[in-house]
């Protein structure tokens, strides 16, 4: 595992864009594993500026989202299909039909979940996967207790993490009870993983993450048993590691 110290959300964003925007210079063909939430808004603005600036043709890209509210359709601001459309597609030159996110609104989940899956694995997988850390060590939408071999599926969110995401909506009543996302499986086949993680609040789940055991009552832990993770933590969010590092 591969830990970058930045000293900002700023910074964060920046060394992460660079990572991708690299892949998406040197590859032939790229799938993108991408994610939503507050985290990755900077990383979305500054590889927008770095594909305009240089000109960077992204016929050879497909995007795969992490996950997708239930009962959203994908004209609601909160989706995160008009999440992606406002902070990256519309700013990029991907062809539209390249653009993949689950679908939450449609009457049959369970197909869905099925139909998501087979896509990912039609596309040869993901190659680069970019995910944040949840305060309770969710990754996606994987809360505690998810199984490590869950493939997409459906989850009932936690009253944490809809409180989290209540800010994005007009109060936490209206945040949805569940959500559609790739599982723990899906996710650990990605080809490399991004962790991207910035301020205080996050500080003690990457501690947990760094230090804890592997276990499914964490899920971020498993990412210990990939090949090819590198996480970028600001300053903040290090904080209990530094201290650990600091004092042996």
């Amino acid at each position: 595992m591969n830990i970058i110290e930045v000293s900002d959300y700023n910074e964060m964003s920046e060394q992460a864009a660079n990572i991708v925007f690299q892949e998406i210079k040197c590859s032939k063909k790229l799938v993108l594993g991408l994610a939503t939430g507050g985290t990755p808004l900077g990383f979305y603005k500054k590889l927008a500026d770095q594909v305009n600036e240089e000109n960077i043709s992204c016929k050879h890209i497909h995007t795969i989202n992490l996950d997708e509210y239930v009962g959203l359709s994908e004209k609601n601001p909160n989706s995160y299909h008009y999440y992606m459309q406002r902070h990256l597609f519309q700013h990029v030159p991907i062809p539209k039909e390249q653009t993949h996110l689950p679908k939450g609104n449609v009457s049959n989940l369970q197909k869905e979940c099925e139909r998501y899956e087979d896509l990912i694995e039609g596309l040869g997988g993901v190659d680069i996967q970019l995910l944040g850390i949840g305060g309770n060590g969710h990754i996606g939408f994987n809360e505690p207790g998810t199984s490590f071999q869950s493939k997409t599926h459906i989850v009932n969110l936690t009253p944490s993490t809809r409180e989290a995401n209540a800010r994005f909506f007009p109060n936490e009543d209206a945040v949805p009870k569940q959500a559609m996302t790739m599982g723990i499986d899906t996710i650990m086949r990605s080809k490399q993983i991004v962790l991207l993680a910035s301020g205080e609040a996050k500080a003690q789940a990457l501690y947990n993450f760094l230090y804890g055991s592997i276990e499914e009552e964490n899920p971020v832990s498993v990412l210990k048993r990939h090949q090819n993770v590198t996480v970028i933590a600001d300053t903040l969010a290090l904080r209990l590691v530094d201290k650990i590092a600091n004092h042996g």
